[in-house]
């Protein structure tokens, strides 16, 4: 059987190089994983692609809340991606939708084009358009590479039926990759039930920081207030295990 490809979603230059000294196949370099995934630094990507020898995808997404961009937003998103892949990012993951939820065609086409010959991929803002299957035409027609999907779900677990729907219909005219709320105890029947060949997958573990304890009042965010001496890392553990088990 073939291998099964790991992919560690990773918020800083620490997760990264756990995730690759776990065993994965691939990161996804993001900032900010409580949204979901933000913009990374560049000092990061440059720093992840000089200690990793494993690809690194970059992503481009200025905000939360939503995928319909501004112009200004768009320009940023832009300017990024072609420094990235001038970083040498193996490639670039965006999503970009108009106001009532589809694929947003023109800037789509336009992010594809500067990624070049690097992956494009489009994320989960796939999950929230109206049709699941025109969206996968569009994108297949504007030469995506994959895309990223929790089968329009909260999480993998719940849309898998869709994902396992959504593979069969690409009959491998673009990569379908899960992602979104995968436990690693699911890995092995995800992969059953949806028939999958790569899997993306956040593994945390909680370190801590205690330079704030002097002040222990004082909070840096913004509504809401989580400890300030605590921080997620990728876990090299739990990628080593699932890695194991993809390649066994």
């Amino acid at each position: 059987m073939p291998h099964v490809l790991l992919e560690i979603c990773c918020g800083s230059l620490d997760d990264a190089l756990e995730a690759g000294a776990g065993g994965a196949d691939r990161v996804e370099l993001c900032s900010s994983l409580f949204h979901g995934g933000l913009t990374p630094s560049f000092g990061t990507l440059v720093e992840a692609k000089a200690r990793l020898d494993i690809p690194v995808i970059f992503m481009a997404r200025p905000r939360g809340g939503g995928f319909c961009y501004t112009a200004t937003e768009m320009a940023a998103m832009e300017r990024d991606t072609e420094m990235a892949v001038a970083q040498g990012a193996d490639g670039v993951v965006f999503g970009i939708l108009t106001e009532d939820g589809r694929i947003d065609l023109p800037r789509t086409r336009r992010l594809r084009d500067r990624v070049g010959d690097r992956d494009a991929v489009f994320h989960r803002a796939f999950d929230v358009t109206p049709d699941p299957f025109r969206a996968l035409d569009e994108l297949i027609d504007l030469g995506i590479t994959r895309v990223l999907t929790s089968g329009q779900c909260d999480t993998v677990w719940e849309g898998m039926p869709l994902i396992a729907r959504l593979i069969d219909y690409a009959a491998g005219r673009i990569q379908i990759m899960p992602g979104g709320g995968i436990k690693p105890f699911h890995v092995d029947e995800v992969i059953a039930r949806t028939g999958c060949r790569q899997i993306h997958i956040a593994a945390w573990k909680t370190e801590r920081d205690d330079s704030t304890r002097h002040r222990p009042a004082v909070t840096f965010g913004g509504a809401l207030y989580p400890p300030e001496n605590l921080y997620d890392v990728t876990d090299r553990a739990v990628v080593r295990d699932i890695a194991h088990r993809l390649k066994r």
